[in-house]
């Protein structure tokens, strides 16, 4: 049942995307879907009973009304996508990262403007419970102040990944969740990475420092085969640990240990929530900008630049 009165069309779905159209369905809002996989095309079909495309230009031009798109395709596929989106006036929701270069998120947010749409991306961590905890901790000084927070997500790599290397792909979630919580930007990056079974880089290590000596550390690898998403907090009066996957934190300070208790939440199901009432213009909070997400595909960018010549990088916005 359609409770929000739209109609959304996802473009990509294989990899993440397949995760778009499930959760998009469940709420009723699913309309059209576009892929260039003509076997995707023809289970989707039959398990959905949905409109199918395996061209965008095709898409945009017989499906008329759509209040937003999806796009969940290759990263580098994301400018030129988006853009053509943008110029139809149509809504879109880019999954992470909004695209390879700084500069193409720079124009895609002066076009967002430009014709008055709404551009998100998919930062999914930031609807993940244990961070949405963490940050009301942080918001409310209950532990002191925020000093370092430090993140660590390790799995095999994904196989629908071909164009990015690990930075891209999933050192960026740690990057935006560090700004989230910090509330700030950083002023530095200095990063390391290698490759050891890829084409692109499978491992690496981020510090990003911020202004009054505090420091994100990001350690990602695609070697080993036990997967893990984890991330800590230090204050001044007592440390936050997390897992992302859970979505358990624990809170020790120098009298006691807590753990809350929490009930289990699809961060999927909540960020594309967050995004149809954006739509819907019933809120905002939570909801990625478009100069959030270039900024973090800025900070990639200096991580791939420090790795390659072995000095930090100093940013600007």
């Amino acid at each position: 049942m359609n409770n929000y009165n739209l109609k959304l069309a996802v473009i990509g779905t294989g990899g993440w995307g397949k995760n778009h159209v499930r959760v998009l369905n469940d709420l009723g809002v699913l309309y059209a879907v576009c892929d260039s996989d003509e076997n995707r095309l023809q289970h989707i079909s039959k398990k959905y009973k949905i409109n199918c495309y395996s061209g965008l230009d095709e898409l945009l031009e017989k499906e008329q009304g759509l209040d937003a798109c999806l796009v969940c395709t290759p990263t580098k596929t994301h400018f030129p996508i988006a853009q053509k989106i943008i110029r139809r006036k149509i809504n879109i929701f880019v999954e992470k990262p909004l695209s390879f270069s700084s500069a193409e998120c720079e124009e895609l947010t002066k076009l967002s403007k430009q014709y008055k749409v709404i551009l998100t991306t998919g930062y999914i961590e930031r609807f993940n419970p244990a961070i949405q905890d963490l940050k009301h901790i942080i918001e409310e000084n209950t532990y002191g102040e925020l000093l370092m927070m430090e993140f660590h997500r390790e799995n095999r790599m994904p196989l629908h990944i071909k164009d990015v290397g690990i930075i891209y792909d999933t050192s960026v979630h740690d990057i935006d969740t560090a700004l989230f919580i910090f509330d700030s930007r950083p002023t530095v990056v200095f990063a390391r990475s290698g490759k050891k079974f890829h084409s692109s880089e499978d491992f690496a290590t981020i510090m990003l420092g911020f202004q009054n000596q505090k420091v994100a550390i990001i350690a990602s690898n695609w070697i080993t085969p036990k997967k893990v998403r984890r991330f800590s907090a230090v204050c001044s009066e007592g440390i936050i640990t997390g897992d992302f996957i859970t979505q358990e934190i624990k809170i020790d300070d120098e009298n006691k240990t807590l753990i809350p208790r929490r009930t289990f939440e699809e961060p999927l199901t909540l960020e594309l929530e967050n995004f149809l009432k954006a739509l819907s213009g019933k809120i905002t909070k939570f909801l990625v900008t478009p100069e959030e997400a270039s900024a973090v595909t800025k900070i990639a960018e200096a991580a791939l630049i420090s790795s390659n010549t072995g000095a930090p990088v100093y940013l600007e916005y």
